[in-house]
């Protein structure tokens, strides 16, 4: 029987031959990840369960990246429990304050997930790491905890829509405004409990950044979980960054699709989703006279090296408008570091920006950006829900950095062409 790339990681992990959609079946894990948010709460139900240690200590990875540095008393109660725990169970891969970044920006980076990997973490963006090859995607704590424990967790093989990407993005166009399109065309739903596999003659002209950032909003287009082939660029950065093998898979030519949708790249526009759903797309000129009083660059979706310097570029020289808060939060340590050492970080600052340590932060209306009632942001974050930001009354608008940085400068949303 044909399959579809998911299906043929899944089937490798299970032990089959093969499966199909709607299948339930036992997967063997090369990897469970939580948070501080989200591991806490597996923790209590791994000791619930009487186990002594985890499955093994190497592929079990905790990142301190929500509310750290600690922004309160129960936040900081939250990582201790998490640094107690991985100590105690001699987790090799922890990352704390000082050696920690944004999760999914991290675990790459670390060389943690290759091609041909099973992923789950108790974090619903967990699916970013499709554009290596791997199978990743969001769980709960309860299976979290299970996974730590036994290594393994229960799917039902998702079926699939295939995407056929031509062309190639014209300038200040980038993954993000990929994503938005995709999911202003097919809905918040679009993709419910199904991964999105992207292909195309057009892949090859996107940076593996890009494809991080389609993999990580896939969730919100209800995908189970987002994947591209492991093609040249995705294995060259697997080589740059880890020590392990990758395990390449390919959908079958007669694999069976849900549907089929072809996107060409030159056609999109730089794209911003409204209040408050990231179905709720236009493009910048459809946007119209939007102000705003603050701005965000960063989080685990467009929180990359390429990402801080497309902003940076187009705020070289230039100051953030009056009464508007620019956020600046490059992902890791490894790209603050090399953002500072490059003088990205002066000219941020130097245009009246801030510059965060890595962190989650204002993304989920958690610290470093709260929102007051009846503020705007423009935020290169993954999600615009009512009050995720702060107020239940403020808006959250989602663009691309090169939008994101463009609208820091002209108080309003704005096209990066044109500043």
């Amino acid at each position: 029987m044909a399959m579809t790339m998911t299906q043929k990681i899944l089937a490798a992990h299970a032990g089959l031959d093969k499966v199909e959609a709607g299948q339930l079946i036992l997967v063997e894990l090369d990897r469970v990840l939580g948070n501080d948010i989200t591991s806490p709460v597996a923790i209590r139900e791994f000791n619930n369960m009487g186990i002594k240690d985890v499955f093994h200590k190497d592929k079990v990875t905790m990142v301190m990246d929500h509310f750290a540095p600690n922004k309160d008393i129960k936040a900081a109660v939250q990582c201790k429990m998490c640094r107690d725990f991985c100590s105690e169970k001699e987790i090799t891969h922890f990352y704390d304050v000082g050696k920690m970044g944004i999760e999914h920006a991290l675990l790459p980076e670390k060389g943690l997930v290759v091609a041909g990997d099973v992923v789950i973490g108790a974090d619903s963006h967990t699916c970013t790491y499709g554009a290596l090859g791997a199978f990743s995607t969001g769980v709960g704590s309860t299976d979290m905890a299970v996974g730590m424990a036994t290594g393994k967790a229960w799917f039902k093989v998702p079926s699939a829509i295939k995407f056929v990407l031509t062309g190639k993005l014209n300038k200040y166009v980038s993954g993000k405004d990929v994503i938005l399109h995709i999911i202003g065309k097919i809905g918040v739903d679009g993709a419910l409990y199904r991964s999105m596999e992207f292909t195309g003659e057009g892949v090859k002209s996107l940076s593996i950044y890009d494809r991080l950032t389609i993999c990580n909003m896939a969730i919100e287009a209800g995908a189970k979980n987002g994947i591209f082939e492991a093609d040249e660029e995705a294995l060259r950065y697997i080589e740059e960054h880890s020590e392990r093998k990758p395990v390449i898979y390919t959908a079958d030519p007669d694999a069976e699709y849900d549907e089929v949708i072809e996107i060409d790249l030159s056609s999109i526009k730089s794209t911003v989703a409204f209040p408050h759903l990231p179905e709720n797309t236009r493009t910048i000129d459809e946007v119209g006279d939007v102000k705003i009083d603050q701005v965000v660059i960063g989080s685990c979706t467009n929180g990359h090296y390429k990402d801080i310097e497309e902003a940076a570029m187009i705020m070289k020289g230039k100051t953030v408008a009056k009464n508007v808060r620019a956020i600046i939060i490059p992902a890791t340590q490894d790209i603050y570091l090399r953002a500072m050492e490059n003088g990205l970080l002066k000219i941020f600052i130097e245009a009246g920006c801030v510059v965060s340590t890595p962190t989650c932060g204002p993304c989920l209306g958690g610290h470093m950006g709260i929102l007051a009632p009846n503020e705007r942001a423009v935020a290169t974050t993954n999600r615009n829900f009512v009050g995720r930001m702060g107020d239940v009354t403020s808006e959250v608008y989602l663009a691309s950095p090169a939008v994101a940085a463009a609208s820091a400068i002209a108080g309003k949303i704005a096209d990066p062409a044109k500043i």
